[in-house]
């Protein structure tokens, strides 16, 4: 089992403020940064108990396409690997078919390498700069940090 963190990283709070920097009006249902009980009990090893994931919410309407954004954070150093529609990325591995039991439809899976945790560099830096309104709609309270995953997503 990995290690329980009570406090998701620096770098998955990051993505999540950023998208909410940039799209305010983005559906957050799907939203992830740190297990339930249940995630914890379906996939132990998940890299949402060390902090190091994320789920962000494919809401393409309000300007969050997680087709989009699978696509381009490939290239973005910090990703350990990424999830969505039933597809699994990887540098390691190149991009195949996903098996778990969550196909991840309504959200893309970002997981961040350990030594990238700290890094709150943009995440989405080819979607341009919020607006300054945009940004102060995106501050979170600190008890936002420790939200659940939903539910058991099989990552």
């Amino acid at each position: 089992m990995k290690k329980l963190v009570k406090v998701a990283s620096p770098a998955a709070i990051a993505v999540l403020r950023q998208a909410t920097a940039i799209a305010p009006k983005r559906h957050k249902a799907s939203d992830g940064l740190l297990p339930s009980a249940a995630h914890i009990k379906q996939n132990p090893n998940s890299d949402h108990n060390s902090g190091l994931a994320v789920d962000l919410t494919h809401d393409p309407h309000s300007g969050i396409d997680c087709r989009e954004i699978f696509e381009q954070l490939k290239s973005d150093k910090r990703v350990d690997y990424l999830i969505f529609n039933s597809r699994i990325w990887s540098a390691r591995n190149g991009e195949r078919d996903y098996t778990g039991p969550n196909r991840h439809e309504k959200h893309l899976h970002i997981s961040i390498k350990a030594e990238c945790s700290k890094d709150t560099s943009p995440w989405f830096a080819w979607m341009g700069k919020p607006s300054i309104g945009s940004k102060v709609k995106a501050k979170f309270k600190k008890k936002a940090v420790k939200k659940d995953v939903p539910s058991p997503k099989g990552d």
